[in-house]
């Protein structure tokens, strides 16, 4: 049987392997050295390490890893902080292990070194150090922060806030797509109110909207509220269905559904007694009877063993009098598609009706698509629900026939996300909208986040802007949305790296659906791999634990994708009823996730996902 030392490599043939490598790799820095000097001093070394880094995962170093590993060696895994520092280690290993005198300097010397290269524990020092910069303290007992996206009412909810940070938020993230400015300034209030003992507040992060891809409105539907009870699989009632006819904000309007109650109905109200039955005719001309649980002055809360389809305008008729609903919200509409059907995108912004056969007319926010567009692009639509192929664009209207909405079909609405993963949009991530937003997010935030950043140039325009308000202060975080920003993303940085404080923002909803769910767990780790490389923090963002948020409960996979998020610097939550609740538990996986993060070695295949 063969010993270890027939079969391992000669150390002097993985010694030349190794300063080839190297030296490739200081070449790299050398063709960069443009790039290189616009780059803020403090960024410097890491703007090298991220050249560095791109250069040496531009090789495929698998064989390089085993022989490595076969002589009892780092395999080079964990290198992206420090990458010159550590094959400098290594070289140093592999020269005592052939027996040569110590090595009198760098093989080949990096052109802007004037002290040795960083090491990957120097480089996670300084990473550690740019985290706490842009995104605050990390708490005791966890190593990743938690960003929340505030809801609306947190702009008149101050306890929500109190109860978000003392649940584990340490960033909450206003988003400047929805609400205003008078609401953005009292949720930021509520936030920067909220020091605690040994906490600072958590920090504000903007969100700018960038362009807007969305479908359009359809014409709303009826004025109608439909309650039912509960019921077992075979169809009986467990539970009553619960409606609270009268003012939203009363104590009896919890757990049930609210109906809007129409003005002068104090005198019936005050004469209904618990027990008393009701008689209704709903929207669909059924008869029902309905009893009463409750009754205040505010409004009658009433239970029915039935379906009943509430609408405006409504009469319950009581031994005491009438009750008539006030006014009820409209319904929103849907149309539901199926693989083979053509949906029509229109310019006109204005509400379709929502028919029950194709075409399928809708609205598309986006001016620039009706330019840009090509037959044989994909459209896809509601994250990917709806995927499209163009079959042509008049400028006016671009109809496609879809070729993905799952076997039972899905459904078209409005306000929905569009993306076009094979159109390049000729369009500025910066929208005027943004620019208008600029100067109220550099006077009350402390990181603006970039939507839509496709290019060097679209971070040349935010660094821009906020020089012109003089917001030198502000930090920015990049919002890794589309293919094209992850292809260029070592670029990306390096402009961004012209900044003080830098961040970058896993934007996994839009990539997954530009790039494909297949790509999606590969991409989001080469993110992490090429920001910690930069010593830029990474923020690990949408869906995590949505269902938790949404519904009150998560799925076994939201766990494990939580626990993911450890190897970021943030994890951010979407807002939901059970935010609070969702917070608590991403806290206490990330407590119990910490001291984890390195039990693993990532093999270095070549990508060609970048180059500079």
């Amino acid at each position: 049987m063969a010993s270890l030392a027939d079969t391992a490599p000669a150390p002097d043939a993985l010694i030349e392997e190794v300063e080839a490598l190297r030296a490739r790799l200081v070449r790299a820095e050398r063709d960069q050295s443009a790039r290189l000097d616009r780059v803020a001093e403090r960024h410097r070394a890491s703007a090298r390490n991220l050249v560095h880094y791109v250069a040496l995962r531009a090789e495929d170093l698998r064989p390089l890893q085993d022989a490595l590993s076969a002589v009892g060696l780092s395999s080079l895994g964990r290198m992206e902080a420090g990458v010159l520092g550590h094959l400098d280690a290594v070289l140093t290993a592999l020269h005592a292990l052939a027996g040569h005198a110590p090595r009198p300097g760098d093989p080949v010397p990096s052109p802007a070194e004037e002290a040795a290269p960083l090491t990957p524990a120097a480089g996670r020092d300084v990473l550690e150090e740019r985290a706490e910069q842009l995104l605050g303290p990390v708490r005791p007992e966890r190593d990743t922060r938690i960003m929340v996206t505030l809801p609306s009412e947190a702009a008149d909810d101050p306890d929500l806030v109190r109860r978000l940070a003392a649940a584990g938020m340490d960033l909450a993230r206003v988003n400047c797509a929805h609400d205003d400015e008078a609401a953005w300034e009292r949720m930021i209030a509520h936030v920067r109110a909220d020091a605690a003992e040994g906490r600072p507040a958590p920090r504000v992060a903007m969100d700018l909207a960038g362009p807007k891809l969305r479908t359009g409105p359809l014409e709303p539907g009826p004025r109608v509220r439909k309650v039912k009870p509960g019921r077992d699989v075979d169809g009986r009632v467990l539970v009553s269905s619960r409606v609270w006819l009268g003012a939203a904000d009363a104590p009896e309007a919890e757990d049930a559904v609210v109906v809007p109650l129409a003005p002068g109905a104090e005198d019936v109200l005050g004469r209904l007694a618990p027990g008393e039955q009701a008689m209704l005719t709903d929207a669909r001309d059924s008869d029902r009877v309905l009893t009463v649980r409750a009754a205040t002055g505010a409004g009658v809360l009433l239970t029915c063993e039935k379906t009943v389809y509430w609408a405006t305008g409504t009469e319950v008729d009581t031994p005491h009098g009438t009750l008539t609903a006030g006014e009820l919200p409209t319904t929103a509409r849907a149309m539901r598609v199926h693989g083979g059907e053509q949906i029509v995108l229109t310019r006109s912004m204005e509400p379709q009706p929502a028919v029950t056969e194709p075409p399928y007319v809708i609205g598309c926010s986006l001016p620039q698509a009706f330019r840009d567009v090509s037959p044989g692009d994909r459209v896809l639509i509601d994250d990917g629900k709806i995927t499209g192929r163009v079959d042509a664009n008049d400028g006016e209207r671009i109809t496609l026939t879809v070729i993905g909405a799952g076997p039972s079909g899905a459904k078209l609405k409005a306000e929905k996300g569009v993306n076009f993963p094979d159109t390049y949009l000729d369009l500025p991530a910066l929208t005027e909208e943004d620019r208008s937003r600029l100067p109220f997010a550099a006077a009350h935030a402390d990181v603006v986040n970039m939507s839509f950043v496709r290019s060097a140039e679209d971070v040349a325009q935010l660094i821009d802007a906020l020089e012109a308000e003089d917001a030198q202060d502000v930090e920015i975080s990049l919002k890794i949305e589309t293919v094209e920003a992850f292809e260029r993303l070592p670029a990306m940085l390096l402009e961004a790296m012209r900044w003080d404080g830098v961040g970058v923002m896993i934007a996994r909803g839009d990539l997954a659906v530009e790039a494909g769910f297949e790509r999606m767990a590969e991409l989001q780790e080469e993110i992490l791999w090429l920001c910690e490389a930069a010593h830029v923090p990474a923020i690990w963002a949408t869906q995590v634990l949505e269902s938790l948020a949404k519904d009150g409960l998560p799925s076994r996979a939201e766990i494990t994708d939580a626990a993911m998020a450890q190897r970021a610097e943030a994890a951010m939550l979407n807002k939901g009823p059970y935010i609070v609740e969702a917070v608590e538990a991403l806290s206490d996986i990330l407590e119990r996730m910490a001291g984890h993060a390195d039990k693993k070695r990532d093999m270095l295949r070549r990508l060609r996902s970048w180059s500079l």
